[in-house]
């Protein structure tokens, strides 16, 4: 399993190779220098040979196991005018590492890999595969970051049940190694009713981060699944609340009931100054319905489509 000497401490500067070292003060550093300062840095938490970034015509992937995963960004629009952007979603793409034979039989750390992808989960090899990603859309992410906006990092619910303190910390430094800040990052949590049971310790972790500036977004999914979940979005009072549209397809679906929940957590949301994003919106039907609940954010083909259809006609 990946280890590393502390969950949510600095790395010492002294524990670092010379070149990081030197780097360290550098501020912005170009896109190669920072795959080689996070390679050190990963390196010198874990065990030595494991060097998981990589940099390939302009695009950043990390290595984990069999898996190369690299990023994708889905743009957050604002429904009366597509061309306004609020940020962008980070998503992972994961193909398989052609080296990855070569690896297990040739480095230590490869075994370690193998190891820990054939394991069934623990917190601490969540915990570092979420790393990785976070980083890994980090360094994607700069090409990016001129556009402004948010930028909407998922952090799996059993990371922040298996740190016990500060957490956000350990990802602040990266953040700020890119040359970026903590307020351009909304730490994105999917709950369902199960992580709703454990609501204290999600609820300490989330205002960890808070308390290093990071936004908060909830992404409950299905709009059906919003009433159990309404004690703990009371509770957090998320800066977003991420809602998949609707799929008026499913039997016994009730646009009625489906806009009257809505609008009900758009009110909430305005309430304490939150926002509601509708994402997935993949035909003109979705798009009536997530219109007439008056929530201004908005994800998806559908939308992506008419801004490349209008941009097109210029």
């Amino acid at each position: 399993m990946l280890t590393s000497h502390r969950l949510d401490s600095a790395i010492s500067e002294s524990t670092l190779p010379p070149l990081t070292q030197q780097l360290w003060y550098g501020g912005k550093m170009p896109p190669q220098q920072l795959v080689h300062y996070f390679n050190d840095r990963f390196e010198s938490e874990h065990l030595p040979g494991y060097r998981p970034f990589i940099l390939e015509s302009g695009l950043v992937s990390g290595i984990f196991g069999p898996f190369r995963i690299s990023s994708a960004f889905s743009p957050i629009r604002h429904a009366s005018n597509l061309e306004v952007l609020t940020g962008h979603i980070a998503q992972i793409t994961v193909t398989p590492d052609d080296n990855y034979l070569q690896q297990t039989q040739s480095s230590p750390s490869g075994t370690l890999l193998t190891d820990v992808i054939a394991r069934p989960a623990d917190f601490q090899s969540i915990i570092s595969l979420d790393r990785l990603n976070r980083t890994v859309h980090m360094l994607n992410y700069l090409s990016l970051s001129h556009l402004g906006g948010t930028l909407f990092l998922d952090v799996d619910p059993r990371h922040v049940l298996g740190v016990e303190q500060n957490h956000g910390a350990y990802f602040e430094e990266i953040i700020l190694k890119c040359g970026l800040l903590t307020k351009n990052i909304t730490i994105s949590l999917s709950i369902n009713s199960f992580y709703a049971l454990h609501h204290a310790q999600l609820l300490h972790g989330l205002n960890n981060y808070r308390q290093h500036g990071y936004q908060i977004a909830l992404n409950i999914g299905s709009l059906f699944t919003a009433p159990g979940l309404q004690d703990l979005i009371d509770r957090a009072s998320p800066d977003y609340l991420r809602i998949n549209a609707p799929d008026n397809k499913v039997n016994n679906f009730s646009p009625e009931v489906w806009l009257k929940t809505a609008t009900s957590l758009r009110q909430n949301q305005d309430a304490h100054d939150g926002q509601i994003i509708f994402e997935r919106v993949a035909h003109k039907e979705q798009a009536d319905l997530v219109e007439s609940t008056k929530i201004s954010l908005v994800q998806g083909e559908y939308y992506d489509k008419l801004e490349t259809d209008h941009l097109r006609c210029l």
